[in-house]
């Protein structure tokens, strides 16, 4: 089974694949992951992330293992992401990564968890089970205000309401890929949810997926 989980920035949506994946005995990717993956290996490798080239050849030789590394969180790390992401044929080499790890799960899972801002849309349309999280923006920038005061950083909750409206702005009105919810999904609105809640109600509608596929395979044969 493939579940895809697309939403805006500190929707929950990362959260939520982590946790359902982890249920469920499920892969899971981070697909905002593999763009500051292939940014950030290429800084380290002192090249430019604007050329293409360059860019290219680190996509194409993308390891998974890197995809953990603490670094990807870095503002580097997403500044990179940003440039490398604008590239067509980088997008294409990556779009190919996450539909390779949907169909063939790392470890050998039997399912596999993807989130990200096009998974029901682009990467992956045929899949069984399509989730859109989303959140008000007032919602969103508070959590993120307060994640990273958490973790230390300087935030202003104004200034980080007026940049997840922004980037609200890019991400839906892009030419390539837009943020938008599939036709068939799920839409799951966790302003006033906890994660619990959250992932109670995603659960079940991965349940009511998981029971209409083995009605509609045991009706066929």
């Amino acid at each position: 089974m493939i579940i895809a989980i697309d939403g805006p920035s500190a929707s929950g949506k990362g959260t939520l694949a982590k946790r359902l994946a982890a249920h469920l005995g499920f892969a899971h990717l981070d697909t905002g992951k593999i763009y500051r993956a292939v940014g950030y290996q290429v800084v380290r490798q002192g090249g430019d992330p604007e050329d293409e080239a360059t860019a290219l050849a680190v996509a194409r030789a993308l390891d998974p293992a890197t995809l953990s590394a603490p670094q990807l969180s870095s503002d580097e790390a997403a500044l990179a992401a940003s440039k490398v992401a604008r590239m067509n044929a980088v997008r294409d080499v990556l779009l190919q990564f996450q539909r390779d790890f949907a169909e063939s799960p790392f470890g050998g899972a039997s399912g596999a968890v993807l989130d990200g801002r096009d998974i029901g849309t682009v990467v992956c349309p045929e899949a069984p089970v399509k989730l859109y999280v989303v959140a008000s923006a007032e919602v969103r920038a508070e959590r993120r205000h307060k994640e990273l005061l958490e973790r230390g950083e300087a935030s202003i909750y104004a200034r980080v309401l007026q940049d997840m409206k922004d980037r609200d702005e890019r991400d839906t009105n892009r030419s390539v890929a837009p943020l938008k919810p599939a036709d068939d999904a799920f839409i799951l609105d966790t302003s006033g949810l906890n994660a619990d809640e959250a992932f109670a109600a995603a659960l079940a509608e991965v349940e009511k997926a998981d029971a209409d596929r083995l009605q509609n395979k045991s009706t066929a044969t």
